[in-house]
């Protein structure tokens, strides 16, 4: 395969990460060996980065400048942006998130890379919901509404915590008073703590 029809072919398509398997598709005439092949010449040369097992990222001949929120999409699916990253990402809660925190249905897991840390909780199906697409540059991501990644963010403080109150949330309460409240107890019907969930969000 070479690099100049590959880098044509996955930018004609937007794929800024790919996989081994979208390789196969795009490219049905080379072996899974070829493609293996390939991808580990470049990666040595610098033409791509790894971000896990089977999954790449393009870094030549651009900075493709590809979002954090991106990768954490792609990393593990299915999954969408919620919790702290979220939060931060409305300006709910005052601190930016260390690392991009998401939902997922599958198990729960942590990558690292060079992009930094991807954290991600696992939800029930009926509670992989509320969220939409937001475009970032040309990138299309998946991401909880604020009245969801509010709700998703108490229920896990208060399993992790017991003892939970608004002020432990450093949540901005004017911001709160603006968002849909009837949203905010929609969602919290998802989970088993709706009643403390509201308690502390004082509805």
């Amino acid at each position: 395969m070479k690099y100049n029809d590959f880098i044509k072919k996955l930018l004609n398509n937007k794929y800024y990460v790919f996989s081994v398997r979208d390789l196969e598709i795009l490219f049905p005439l080379e072996s899974k060996y070829s493609i293996k092949k390939s991808l580990y010449l470049w990666k040595k040369k610098g033409l791509i980065k790894s971000l896990k097992r089977n999954l790449y990222e393009l870094t030549y001949p651009d900075d493709y400048h590809i979002p954090d929120l991106f990768i954490a999409n792609k990393l593990y699916r299915p999954s969408y942006i919620s919790l702290e990253t979220a939060l931060s990402n409305f300006s709910i809660i005052p601190e930016v998130s260390m690392s991009v925190t998401s939902l997922t249905t599958k198990p729960t897991r942590r990558f690292k890379n060079h992009h930094g840390l991807f954290i991600y909780q696992t939800v029930t199906p009926e509670k992989f919901s509320g969220y939409n697409i937001e475009k970032i540059n040309q990138f299309e991501i998946f991401m909880a509404e604020p009245e969801k990644a509010l709700v998703d963010y108490i229920y896990f403080r208060i399993i992790r915590e017991k003892l939970l109150t608004f002020e432990d949330t450093r949540i901005d309460l004017s911001v709160l008073e603006k968002m849909n409240m009837k949203k905010i107890i929609k969602y919290s019907t998802l989970y088993h703590k709706r009643n403390e969930i509201c308690s502390i969000m004082k509805i």
